[in-house]
């Protein structure tokens, strides 16, 4: 798979991935809304160019209580991402080269008020996504929203039982047979959990 050339389906109005695009930013939104005062950690796993992040920090008014952490692999798209970031005067956004699926990229700034997991899903088996969902209360502060997209219907309920499992309580999803791709918005509920570091949460098993 070409990831950089994957995005270009954002900048054409009215694709699945500009519709896509749309409805994360609006949730990462209500997510920043939402966030106690102080200090907004954000994690973004498989953060591709980082069209969500850097697309709704520079006007929103918390802007300046984040520190954003967004993990890729892809080397031409984790310097677009830092481009974008550099842009919009973005000091406070990292973007790291490397395995998105490693806890050693998050342990320095986990656990986190908001994650992002999108563009997982959609390319692993089932039985991964419900091991890496299990990682996630790692990564997560008790309170924290974990926003996530994965549009094959049956992986879909799956993950959403799966967050259900793991104490996470559903915000928001939407209707992946109407809209041809899934969101989903969940507030974790249980306990501060560790994150140690050397372990991998998930791999890619199939093409996206």
């Amino acid at each position: 798979m070409d990831w950089d050339a994957w995005h270009d389906e954002y900048d054409t109005p009215g694709t699945r991935l500009a519709r896509r695009l749309v409805v994360v930013r609006e949730q990462l939104t209500i997510a920043l809304d939402s966030a106690p005062p102080g200090p907004i950690e954000i994690l973004s796993m498989c953060a591709g160019q980082g069209r969500d992040v850097i697309g709704v920090l520079p006007e929103h008014p918390r802007r300046a209580d984040v520190t954003a952490l967004l993990v890729e692999l892809d080397p031409r798209n984790v310097t677009k991402a830092k481009e974008a970031a550099a842009d919009a005067g973005l000091d406070n956004v990292e973007i790291r080269e490397g395995d998105a699926g490693s806890t050693d990229n998050y342990v320095d700034l986990a656990p986190a008020q908001i994650v992002l997991a999108c563009g997982i899903f959609g390319n692993v088996l089932p039985e991964t996504a419900d091991k890496a969902i299990g990682f996630f209360p790692g990564l997560c502060k008790p309170g924290a929203d974990l926003i996530w997209t994965g549009g094959r219907v049956g992986l879909f309920e799956l993950v959403r039982s799966s967050l259900a499992k793991n104490e996470f309580e559903q915000q928001f999803v939407s209707d992946p047979r109407e809209t041809q791709f899934g969101v989903g918005r969940h507030t974790y509920r249980g306990e501060a959990q560790p994150l140690g570091r050397g372990t991998t949460m998930f791999t890619f098993d199939k093409p996206h």
